[in-house]
């Protein structure tokens, strides 16, 4: 039977846990770093042992509300911690503290870009709880090993309404969230390292319907790409049998990414019963105006007011713009520079073309740059001036720049011996090489053939060892040949 997939449209919710980058635990001073050996950052606390405590982490809470300011998303003043009772292996306590059912940040957007446009996905909330520890099946052939270490570490989960639509679109707002996690500072958004991981809500329905089909969870997805891919396989798949009449079954579904296949967990038959209530050793916290104020002014410019700078203020074109706000540290070394240049478009070239590009290539990142703004925005005046070219700035000042970045790019130029020529006797004598080494194709040129210009101006440029003028070798070319 042919299936016309055209006719049914995919409903996405992504459910995100972000591990905030503080230095202690949710509820305790355990350290929350990651790569410690197993079972060594744990306390009674952690571990829910009797007579245990816990203590809220201010700095969490103030994690949360500046991810929820920059997601527009309305604070909740009164607050308090519940208890989501269930057993697992990795998790001590047997009850999981947690704000599931009164969130810090309630509503809230996140505008995303693809190929069709760009578009706002809805928030339904974001919430402050208390990771679990973690599960290691590879570790012995016989158990399954535990490692508490992660148990406590303070997460916020963010979680949409169904408005994605395709796994275009979650690829892009697991994108845009990650570039904000990391713009706040809250969260290194590795989720490799687990410290971001994403569960995909997936349903199908036909064009036109309203309802919302039998949804599965994806869990297990430790990758943006695969996100991607285990949503267009697994709405690929439900499609399929709601088409031939099968019964979709609500399952919890984990991700083969060797193959790009989705496979059963569990069924789920009813709704979990995690008997939620008042954690009775934790008090409610409100969020007063005074810390509201103070989270406010503590965000720096995100990523969408500076493309708006870019574009209009200093007139970059929007990709431009967009490139240098996809990492912070990027921008902010672009915020650098400009103090000390006013070409913002030669800023943002270097930026996005030289200076890029060899970060790649050594495997660096921007914060590992030795490299001085105000050297570079010298090198950007020699160029603008007419005493270097881009090419021999790029290629022979840039990495001395690099190996020695106390020196001044003026001096290597003279060093190197590169500075441009303005001297019309010895760049007419380059010319006169050139043109007598080639008389045929100047033959060539006098009968018409003027895009041989370039091949003259690139052998005026070799002979001279890139340092001939290029602008004034083209005007005393033109001067010659037209003769």
């Amino acid at each position: 039977m042919a299936i016309n997939y055209d006719a049914y449209e995919i409903v996405v919710g992504l459910e995100v846990h972000a591990q905030l980058l503080t230095r202690t635990k949710l509820f305790c001073g355990d350290p929350a770093v990651f790569g410690a050996e197993p079972n060594t950052q744990v306390s009674p606390v952690t571990l829910g042992l009797p007579g245990a405590l816990p203590r809220l982490n201010r700095v969490a809470v103030e994690f949360a509300i500046r991810m929820g300011l920059a997601c527009h998303s309305d604070i909740e003043r009164n607050n308090y911690f519940a208890r989501k009772n269930y057993f697992y292996p990795d998790l001590p306590k047997g009850y999981q503290i947690s704000q599931h059912t009164t969130p810090i940040c309630k509503g809230g957007r996140v505008s995303i870009r693809t190929a069709s446009g760009e578009r706002e996905i809805r928030l339904n909330r974001i919430h402050l709880e208390e990771d679990a520890g973690k599960s290691l099946h590879d570790i012995d052939p016989e158990y399954t090993c535990i490692d508490l270490n992660r148990a406590g570490v303070p997460l916020i989960e963010i979680v949409t309404e169904p408005d994605l639509r395709n796994g275009d679109e979650a690829y892009a707002y697991l994108t845009e969230l990650r570039l904000l996690l990391r713009w706040l500072g809250i969260c290194d958004g590795n989720m490799e390292e687990g410290s971001m991981r994403c569960d995909a809500n997936v349903s199908v329905r036909l064009k036109g319907e309203t309802a919302l089909g039998t949804k599965v969870e994806v869990k297990n997805l430790n990758s943006i790409r695969n996100v991607r891919r285990a949503i267009e396989f697994e709405a690929h798949r439900l499609i399929g049998l709601l088409a031939t009449g099968q019964p979709i079954l609500q399952q919890t579904r984990s991700f083969d990414a060797t193959d790009g296949t989705t496979f059963p967990l569990r069924t789920k038959e009813e709704a979990n019963d995690y008997r939620y209530f008042a954690d009775p050793d934790l008090p409610p916290f409100q969020v007063t105006e005074a810390l509201l104020e103070t989270v406010r002014a503590s965000i720096p410019p995100l990523p969408e007011q500076l493309v708006v700078k870019y574009t209009t203020e200093l007139q970059l074109p929007e990709y431009d713009a967009r490139v240098l706000c996809g990492d912070k540290d990027s921008a902010a070394w672009f915020e650098r520079l400009i103090t000390h240049t006013s070409n913002y478009k030669a800023a943002a070239n270097w930026l996005l073309g030289p200076v890029r590009s060899g970060l790649n290539d050594e495997n660096l990142e921007w914060k590992d740059l030795t490299l001085r703004p105000e050297s570079l925005a010298q090198l950007i005046r020699l160029v603008e001036e007419g005493r270097l070219s881009f090419s021999i700035a790029a290629e022979r000042i840039y990495p001395v720049l690099l190996r020695e970045p106390g020196r001044e790019p003026l001096d290597i130029a003279v060093s190197l011996n590169v500075l441009q020529s303005s001297d019309t006797s010895e760049i007419n004598r380059w010319i006169e090489q050139a043109l007598e080494g080639m008389p045929d194709k100047v033959v060539e040129y006098k009968k018409g053939k003027k895009g041989l210009i370039g091949l003259f101006v690139g052998e005026v440029k070799k002979l001279s060892k890139g340092k001939a003028d290029p602008k004034l070798t083209n005007q005393l070319l033109l001067q010659k040949l037209e003769k």
